[in-house]
């Protein structure tokens, strides 16, 4: 899914959040609702990496502090053509690692303990190779924008159940607001979706790119992937908004979580990682660093 359809699906999320004001408040509320939406957008531009750093308690690092870490992560920079970004690493024991930032200039990237504990140096190089694949897309800020109006979407079709029919038949009514208030989330979740795992697939792409090594990203993925699903990691179970940030999903699917996921098959992300290998679509460079 390239950039235009990306940009489209976000229009159509917008559209949707409108609807629902137009829908229970008519015209006036199409209208405070677009408000609504332009400011949520706005607050979550400048305020949501700052927001989802602290949520999960990332530490920032130096070049003197995890040198290794650093100093990788600013020649994969080197490579993709970025400024530095912020490094930060999160004490958690899941290996996950995610990126966020409103552009390449106040981007930061953030792996978890359990991560730099189980990935090799090569691994580690593909991971952070797709997190600034996303940063390079600016796929930060599209999934927050569409998080924000997902969550916005769903807080709006809930007013629906405030409002009755009148004498003037102004509002849905109750089977219209029942309808709303499960269909409207539903399609917002189903866009989010669509958004998330489009991205994935081209940040897997681009990062492969990036590193050098399409093969070192596959053997990470199912890495993460299994450790993720063998260790909790209770800061996105309490914020599963959040989950689309990461590389791999860190929720386990208790209640709903994993009805609507927000990560492609795994399988797949893998089997086109092997494909873009055996194609040789990327020139096989090895990135160096301190220890290898």
């Amino acid at each position: 899914m390239n950039h235009t359809r990306t940009f489209l699906l976000i229009a159509a999320m917008t559209a949707l959040f409108m609807g629902v004001g137009f829908l229970i408040g008519g015209a006036g509320g199409m209208a405070i609702a677009f408000a609504i939406a332009c400011a949520m957008n706005l607050f979550a531009y400048w305020n949501s990496d700052k927001m989802v750093l602290r949520m999960y308690g990332a530490r920032q690092i130096g070049p003197d502090e995890a040198p290794e870490f650093y100093r990788l992560v600013e020649r994969l920079a080197g490579n993709a053509g970025l400024p530095m970004p912020k490094v930060f690493i999160m004490e958690n024991d899941q290996p996950n690692a995610f990126a966020t930032g409103r552009n390449p200039a106040n981007a930061a990237v953030a792996a978890t303990t359990g991560l730099l504990r189980i990935l090799s140096h090569e691994e580690i190089a593909g991971v952070m190779a797709h997190e600034l694949a996303h940063v390079k897309n600016r796929d930060t800020l599209t999934m927050t924008v569409t998080a924000t109006l997902a969550g916005a979407i769903g807080m709006l079709a809930n007013f629906a159940m405030f409002f009755r029919p009148g004498g003037d038949n102004r509002g849905p009514g109750m089977i219209g607001s029942i309808a709303i208030m499960i269909l409207a989330p539903l399609a917002a979740m189903l866009v989010q979706m669509a958004i998330s795992r489009s991205r994935e697939y081209e940040a897997d792409r681009v990062g492969a790119e990036i590193a050098g090594q399409p093969l070192s990203l596959a053997s990470a993925l199912e890495k993460l992937h299994r450790g993720a699903a063998a260790i909790p990691n209770q800061a996105a179970e309490n914020n599963p908004a959040t989950a689309h940030l990461f590389i791999v999903n860190p929720l386990h699917g208790r209640g709903a979580d994993n009805l609507f996921s927000t990560h492609p098959s795994m399988a797949n992300r893998v089997a086109r990682l092997h494909a873009m290998a055996n194609g040789e679509p990327v020139a096989r460079r090895r990135v160096r660093g301190p220890w290898g």
